[in-house]
């Protein structure tokens, strides 16, 4: 097995990034050699940093998100791995999530995190458990600056019928909830569609996803029980986006939505 056979991307951020590394040169067709001079680098030292032998700085990362406009993409990557962050998906994607050029939404268990209210991540936090709740609800608000950006990213947002329907929080808080998003949904960027429960089994069933815009490249993250993943692999993320128009094709237009939403909020109250 070669060096870059045993690459584990989904568990090492540095791992992740050797694949990142060469996945990015070769799709711009590029030899090593002409990589290396870019970095500065000779031939031998550009393939130990695809095969995991040598860890990319960070002053080699941001010449590299500048020559192939990639939206600081390996500046976040290299930063987190020199934190320790490997295994904290979910900061990463924080990161690229801010930086997004157009996000891609669909969520089956829970009101999107960058559309929630206070009281209504307030509540789900409680749920969970969690401590330290006034922290998790800080970080929570402060990944809405996206919203505040000038231009505001496009956003296309899926919404599973049960998300709109369950009453997190209590009816006064779901009203309040949902009022929110009829708000933003007057943003010329974004829009947000539901999925109807009368559509029975369909793509979407598998679970929440993203698919974020950063620079010139698409990055998926997936949620899970306990954590999630970030998507990087070409090939995986098409796979997402095609999930994702398969889920377009289910749900209600835009206009149908904001109907189904706007109803669902009256009957709290």
């Amino acid at each position: 097995m070669s060096a870059r056979d045993s690459l584990d991307p989904a568990g090492s951020l540095w791992d992740l990034i050797a694949v990142q590394l060469r996945r990015h040169r070769e799709e711009r067709k590029m030899s090593g050699s002409k990589l290396g001079e870019i970095l500065d680098l000779d031939r031998s030292s550009v393939s130990r940093l695809e095969s995991g032998g040598m860890k990319l700085q960070l002053k080699h990362a941001k010449i590299l998100d500048r020559e192939w406009q990639t939206g600081g993409l390996f500046t976040f990557l290299v930063g987190f791995a020199l934190a320790g962050h490997d295994a904290e998906w979910f900061k990463a994607h924080a990161e690229m999530e801010l930086r997004s050029s157009e996000l891609r939404i669909w969520e089956l268990s829970w009101m999107p995190g960058l559309f929630q209210t206070e009281d209504y991540a307030r509540a789900m936090f409680e749920a969970a458990g969690l401590l330290d709740i006034d922290a998790h609800l800080a970080q929570r608000m402060k990944r809405q600056d996206v919203l505040k950006r000038e231009p505001c990213p496009i956003m296309r947002v899926f919404l599973d019928q049960n998300v709109i329907e369950q009453p997190v929080g209590g009816p006064k808080i779901m009203h309040a909830q949902l009022a929110a998003i009829l708000e933003q949904a007057q943003h010329p960027n974004i829009t947000f569609r539901v999925v109807p429960k009368s559509v029975g089994a369909h793509m979407g069933r598998d679970g929440s996803f993203k698919i974020m815009t950063v620079g010139n490249s698409d990055i998926a993250y997936t949620e899970a029980c306990g954590g999630g993943r970030l998507v990087m692999d070409a090939a995986e993320v098409r796979s997402f986006r095609l999930r994702f128009d398969r889920i377009s094709d289910r749900a209600l237009p835009v206009n149908a939505s904001i109907e189904l939403i706007t109803r669902v909020m009256e009957g709290l109250l």
